[in-house]
């Protein structure tokens, strides 16, 4: 089975940055505890100094990591992941003693444990080149053939028609969380996306109709609620992103 295939069922549950609720969130403990417990895995990518993909959410290391208790990076401010190698990520706590969790490693886990794993590639544009984080990303995931067990995600568009130029076959979603596009499916069709994920503020339950019966599947994140859950499937929405707090 492969996304589409899996975006065709009802009610999806994605873990959000693992199961953040109760790991430290895009590690390996988070996917590790999220297993059993949803339909797939949400991480965050971004690129070292020295071009790794690393699984990372905020631009800078402050909030997930012990960087600022470091003397050996007290002069690093403001803790730029692209300023870091991969060596000197990897010297960091992520919390509860967790390690830097690189692609590659998340992605044997996904092919270890046969899940599927959404990737939201960071808009990085101001670092590094599109094609760049595009290829790091896709080079990866050829490396260890598991093209029918993930889907990119971005709010970057150029991202996502990188990945349908280079490997047309791997699923993509874009991702919104301000406003919707002007012309909306005409803007996610020529995107070539199969999905739309958005936050849960920007719900319309005129638009999701409209989207379904395009054929483009609807995302809803952070929504941790289990009635709210249910009121959104019940609108049509296909998958809703969760901090995830099964153990």
């Amino acid at each position: 089975m492969n996304f589409l295939e899996l975006f065709k069922k009802k009610s999806l549950i994605a873990a959000h940055r693992g199961a953040s609720s109760v790991a430290p969130e895009n590690t390996l403990l988070a996917m590790k505890k999220s297993v059993g417990h949803c339909d797939f895995i949400e991480i965050d990518v971004q690129l070292s100094s020295d071009g790794i993909a690393v699984i990372i959410h905020d631009e800078t290391l402050q909030r997930t990591t012990n960087v600022e208790k470091l003397e050996a990076y007290k002069e690093r401010f403001p803790y730029n992941i692209c300023d870091f190698s991969v060596d000197e990520l990897s010297r960091l706590d992520y919390g509860e003693g967790e390690t830097l969790l690189t692609l590659k490693e998340a992605l044997k886990f996904v092919k270890e444990n046969s899940l599927y794993l959404n990737i939201e590639i960071k808009d990085v544009k101001e670092k590094f080149c599109d094609e760049k984080i595009v290829a790091t990303v896709l080079d990866v995931i050829e490396e260890l053939k598991v093209q029918n067990q993930v889907l990119i995600s971005s709010f970057r568009a150029e991202y996502l028609r990188l990945v349908k130029k280079l490997y047309p076959d791997i699923p993509t979603a874009f991702l919104e969380d301000l406003s919707h596009k002007n012309n909306l499916i005409e803007y996610l069709k020529s995107l070539n996306v199969i999905a739309y994920h958005i936050n849960k503020t920007l719900v319309d339950k005129d638009i999701i109709e409209s989207l379904n019966a395009e054929g483009i599947f609807v995302g809803v994140y952070v929504v941790n609620d289990t009635k709210e859950q249910k009121e959104l499937f019940d609108m049509g929405v296909s998958t809703v992103f969760t901090d995830l707090s099964a153990t």
